[in-house]
């Protein structure tokens, strides 16, 4: 049972209260038939606090679903009339193709252009459904959940394997996943993802986006399934209540990945939920960049003029198509979200604001960008206060970025440099001072009243930047 209470239906919505408990509502659906009576106890009252805390909140508009175990059991109608009396709100019994259908939705809406097959495991069931160029496709559901397979297998990991084996061989929905990405939903892959993470001291603690190659994620998983949960290392990170059900989450993994021939396995702590939110926006919302929405949010929050986040990327955008260096569409992307978040951490003390913004940056709750994303998110904004120096860098953050991503980062972050100390952060500035690679020079234009902006700072800034496109710098007073 989860609520999660979102600050606004947006494109990138913002949790602003999340909490969870682990009732064990499938525990027993697949043996009897019935929801376990402990079960459906805390369940309930689980729900009274929920809907207590949405009270409080002054939730204005709720929402509630059901998934697996309620539409299955023979209890679940008699459940769920409690449940809604409780709530106040009619209960959505999903059927398992809508239910994977949502899961697929909120890969869209958390995966910056998704193309693979994402596989929502629950404690009930797993969903699979094909997403195609950010197309959701066929779906289709199996009692594969980690709850049901412990209660049809007896618990027995060996008889778990047969069933999952019978289960997946030949399913036509793998066929064409070779290659692709494979995206992980669900509490228990999340949980085999934080213990890979703590077992091979992954620099960042983002679970949405961590990114296995395929073989990776296939040998984790075998070695998960095979050993007692209790002797992992750093087993510890993994709640007490969902160790005896890594195994089983594990052995799914295992025949997908070995099944489906994925290229890689992209985990997301994204899914039905969000796959809901996604649904009821409009459609000019549903086109919209989550990492630019996010971003611009957090520009208007924290940043001292958020219409100079706007200024600084058609600043960076003349620089950069003047500069000769080759910039991905992706690559753009990015580094319009990093104008963006550039002022975020301008209330910190000077010789803090590099290390705050960067922390931020790198661990906020964004989505649509992978983790090499991140790092140069937070590595170009690092660089714009601190100079073009990484001794107080973690190494490992550095190695998140490839080498290219690196070279762009200070580059960007040199620009910024020079953009903020023409500016002082304010509006109406940088459009009347531009800044581009004029006849092999790097020019940088103070018309006018800006004239008195020129300084010796400001040319040792822009010389940095120059020396980082191979240019000579001039600064041009009209």
């Amino acid at each position: 049972m989860r609520l999660v209470v979102y600050e606004g239906l947006t494109r990138s919505p913002t949790p602003i209260f999340n909490e969870k408990v682990l009732c064990g509502l499938g525990r027993e659906v697949q043996s009897t038939g019935l929801l376990a009576r402990d079960a459906m106890e805390k369940a309930l009252a689980s729900l009274r606090r929920f809907s207590a805390l949405c009270d409080t909140l002054q939730v204005r508009r709720r929402w509630a679903v059901a998934t697996a175990a309620c539409r299955e059991a023979s209890n679940g109608k008699v459940f769920l009339a409690e449940a809604e009396r409780i709530c106040g709100v009619k209960i959505d019994v999903l059927p398992g193709k809508r239910e994977a259908k949502l899961s697929a939705l909120g890969i869209v809406s958390g995966i910056y252009r998704p193309d693979g097959i994402a596989g929502d495991l629950g404690g009930g069931s797993l969903e699979l459904i094909d997403i195609h160029r950010a197309q959701v496709m066929h779906g289709m559901t199996l009692p594969l959940g980690g709850l049901a397979l412990q209660d049809i297998s007896g618990k027995s990991i060996k008889k778990a394997e047969r069933l999952v084996k019978s289960a997946l061989t030949k399913l036509p929905i793998l066929k064409d996943a070779a290659g692709r990405d494979f995206y992980a939903i669900g509490g228990t892959w999340r949980s085999l993802a934080r213990l890979h993470m703590w077992q091979t001291g992954y620099p960042l603690h983002v679970m949405h986006g961590y990114t296995l190659p395929a073989k990776e994620a296939f040998e984790f998983s075998r070695l998960v399934h095979r050993v007692n949960p209790e002797m992992l290392s750093h087993i510890e990170v993994v709640t007490g209540a969902r160790r005896s059900l890594l195994p089983y989450a594990a052995l799914v993994l295992e025949h997908l990945v070995r099944i489906a021939k994925p290229k890689r396995v992209v985990f997301s702590a994204l899914g039905v939920r969000e796959g809901l939110l996604h649904s009821l926006l409009d459609a000019d919302e549903r086109k919209k960049d989550a990492l630019i929405s996010a971003s611009e949010e957090l520009n208007i929050l924290r940043s001292r003029s958020p219409a100079h986040g706007h200024e600084l990327i058609d600043w960076t955008d003349s620089f950069m198509s003047s500069s000769g260096l080759e910039e991905t569409a992706e690559e753009k992307r990015l580094r319009h979200a990093a104008c963006l978040l550039a002022d975020i951490g301008w209330r910190a003390h000077p010789d803090y604001r590099g290390e705050q913004s960067l922390n931020i940056i790198a661990n906020a709750a964004f989505v649509a960008i992978d983790h090499p994303g991140r790092a140069f998110l937070a590595l170009a904004v690092f660089f714009r206060h601190v100079g073009l120096v990484d001794e107080e860098l973690s190494p490992r953050l550095r190695e998140l970025a490839s080498t290219r991503l690196l070279d762009r980062a200070r580059v960007l972050g040199a620009a910024m440099r020079v953009a903020y100390l023409v500016s002082a952060s304010m509006p109406g500035v940088l459009p009347k001072t531009p800044m581009a690679v004029e006849r092999g020079k790097l020019v940088l234009h103070l018309p006018n009243k800006f004239r008195a902006l020129g300084s010796e700072r400001l040319f040792n800034r822009l010389r940095q930047l120059a020396r980082l496109v191979g240019r000579d710098p001039v600064m041009l007073p009209e």
